[in-house]
């Protein structure tokens, strides 16, 4: 292990533990009532916020109730359900795919495996790991949304910009633990104190810590 290694490692372990402090119960805030519903969620939610994806969903969860539903759906009227969500073309084509593979395919269960839910359509790893983690509790990585890209750079964490860089420097500098609730604390972080917008970065806690 080199010492820039031992270093960022010191430094993670600061940053997770004061992560911890101040977002002991961070989660998802995507809604959802069933595995398949998260997963339609979460390719909804690329490029968009998870508020307008729960305006979306709120009405889409009670038109569309089953798989089955998406299934048979016609996917120019889904389109327009989904429109809000901005790049509704290529969602609609994914999550309607996925509907038919994971019925035909996967006897109509989200995959349990990373290397089974990859071959979904719209499926890359942070959709993996957030659907993966919140459906069964398994954890294989870390998921890396645009809060944890952002700020794992900010930190120090990483010089990468390739999510799945990003996402292999992680997983070398915090315990496997601490993987699943990395993401969701990095989110809440980004949003209360560190938001992409210009602000006083000095100012933001984790900051002060990594400064003193």
């Amino acid at each position: 292990m080199t010492e820039e290694l031992r270093k960022r490692q010191r430094v993670a372990r600061k940053i997770v533990a004061e992560l911890k402090k101040l977002f002991p119960h961070a989660k998802i805030v995507l809604n959802y009532s069933s595995n398949w519903e998260l997963l339609a969620a979460v390719i909804l939610s690329a490029q968009c916020t998870d508020k307008k994806v729960n305006e979306v969903t709120e009405k889409l969860f009670k038109k569309y109730k089953r798989l089955e539903d998406y299934v048979k759906a016609d996917i120019r009227e889904f389109e327009k359900d989904i429109r809000p969500t901005g790049f509704y073309r290529a969602k609609a084509k994914n999550i309607l795919t996925s509907a038919r593979i994971i019925k035909e395919k996967f006897g109509g269960k989200i995959p349990k495996t990373m290397e089974e839910i990859l071959t979904l359509p719209g499926v890359a790893r942070k959709t993996a790991n957030i659907v993966l983690g919140n459906a069964y509790g398994i954890v294989e990585g870390i998921a890396v949304d645009t809060h944890v890209r952002r700020l794992s750079r900010a930190w120090g964490l990483t010089d990468e910009n390739d999510p799945v860089k990003i996402e292999r420097d992680l997983m070398r500098l915090i315990p496997k633990k601490d993987w699943f609730k990395f993401t969701y604390m990095a989110i809440d972080y980004g949003r209360k104190f560190c938001p992409a917008r210009p602000h006083a970065h000095n100012l933001c806690p984790i900051t002060k810590i990594l400064l003193a």
